[in-house]
């Protein structure tokens, strides 16, 4: 794979542990407006990235959360949880 295949992973999963460190912070500070405008900032930010990756590299993830190209793409390796 290139290397903007790592560096674009390695970036989404920068961005989502962020993601789930404020979430996990709002379960108990649910009234703190800066944490939920970060929240809502990230999550901007790795839908972009996700969708800038899987028109590059193919799907993150399957069941429904990422679309196929024509012919089903999810034989194509390696896979994100794979590298």
């Amino acid at each position: 794979m290139p290397p903007e295949f790592y560096t674009l992973l390695e970036e989404i999963q920068a961005i989502d542990f962020v993601i789930v460190e404020l979430n996990l912070y709002l379960d108990t500070h649910p009234n703190d407006y800066d944490a939920i405008q970060q929240f809502n900032e990230n999550t901007e930010k790795s839908m972009k990235l996700k969708v800038n990756f899987e028109q590059k590299f193919g799907p993150l993830m399957n069941f429904g959360r990422s679309y196929s190209d024509y012919p089903f793409n999810w034989v194509d390796t390696p896979w994100p949880w794979q590298v």
